[in-house]
């Protein structure tokens, strides 16, 4: 194991905000507390403390509360990091403001925000999508929001999708599951995306360096060797069955070995079924098959850890982590991160990471 290193608590630069198009450095230099959240499923959200009381325009009294700074509907972005490991890591609208008066403390003001897809979440709708594939479905409704489309999804074109006393968000959630994808916005851009071919780059990490702490878990208890979607195919008036095993996520194993087979080496095959109620084709009832099998299998390996401050660490992101065994070293996919700031500990990434594979002794 590599020597500990300890850097200063406040190694980077506070984080930097700008309020309504404006840059406002008095802002971060007040900040208490900061944390920026980000999932796979999107809707990201800010919420950042200030001290809330002081002098203003002569006398003592409340800062904020004439929501001339933070008011609703005002775009928030945030910047955090030094050097290579800056970059933006919000970028939204204000949508709650909460007051706080603790004892000992003077008052504060914690500002929430989200991303545009707070407007998808907002927006519930009944709706058919006739002879239409799931990105033509993604295209409709970012237009409905004024949002441009980045669309790269797998899958067929349906006869109907429908969307039933949903959220727009609900819907484009469930509609990225089925077909192993990913749904997020950058700016004004709605990605959905495949989960394989998205790529937010990569940052290496090292047990003892710039990853502070990792705990990781390697567990069969949800992995099964094989995976099949059965349903009834309307239009041939046949059963389907379809298998997805070890080849889906082969080009994720990188050489290591995958839950399906460790399990099948140590208690046998173990099967799984999955019986639709709906009625399938053939293509979708694959693309269904391939597309749990997946997400079951990349769940064998799951971590957190937490890092120096590092904007490059996003979802999407893949860790290279060093130093912490043969077992568990190399990449994995960053499917949760936490960038917080707080006058303890200074900037830190906390982050949620999984693959499929176990590296060999």
């Amino acid at each position: 194991m590599p020597p500990l290193l300890s850097t200063s608590a406040l190694y980077s630069a506070r984080p930097r905000l700008r309020v309504d198009g404006r840059d406002q450095p008095g802002l971060g230099d007040g900040v208490l507390s900061l944390v920026v959240e980000e999932t796979t499923a999107g809707l990201y959200r800010c919420e950042a403390v200030f001290g809330n009381w002081g002098t203003k325009d002569g006398a003592p009294g409340f800062l904020f509360f004439d929501r001339a700074t933070f008011d609703f509907g005002k775009p928030l972005e945030v910047e955090m990091g030094d050097g290579d490991a800056s970059g933006k890591v919000f970028q939204g609208k204000i949508t709650g403001l909460e007051a706080h008066f603790p004892e000992g403390r003077p008052p504060e003001i914690a500002v929430l925000a989200e991303d545009r897809l707070q407007d998808l979440r907002m927006t519930r709708r009944s709706r058919t999508y006739e002879d239409s594939s799931d990105a033509d479905a993604v295209r409709f409704i970012a237009s409905k929001h004024g949002l441009q489309a980045q669309v790269d999804l797998d899958g067929p074109t349906h006869a109907v999708i429908a969307q039933v006393n949903q959220s727009d968000l609900a819907f484009l959630r469930e509609r990225a599951r089925a077909v192993d994808a990913e749904v997020w916005v950058e700016g004004d851009t709605l990605h959905a995306q495949a989960r394989g071919r998205r790529n937010a780059g990569q940052v290496s990490l090292e047990y003892g360096r710039t990853l502070r702490e990792f705990s990781v878990l390697a567990d069969l208890a949800g992995q099964r060797s094989s995976l099949t979607v059965s349903g009834w195919d309307v239009a041939a008036k046949e059963g389907i069955a379809s298998e997805a095993s070890e080849s889906a996520v082969q080009s994720e194993l990188g050489g290591n070995d995958s839950g399906g087979k460790i399990l099948k080496s140590a208690f046998g095959d173990r099967a799984e079924r999955v019986v639709h109620l709906v009625s399938l084709t053939p293509g979708e009832a694959d693309g269904l098959a391939k597309a749990r099998f997946r997400g079951m299998a990349r769940r064998f390996l799951t971590g957190r850890g937490i890092s120096d401050g590092d904007a490059r660490i996003r979802v999407g992101t893949k860790v290279d982590l060093k130093s912490v065994g043969t077992l568990f070293e190399g990449e994995y996919y960053v499917t949760e991160v936490r960038q917080t700031f707080d006058a303890a500990h200074g900037y830190r990434s906390r982050f949620a990471v999984e693959r499929p594979g176990l590296g060999r002794p």
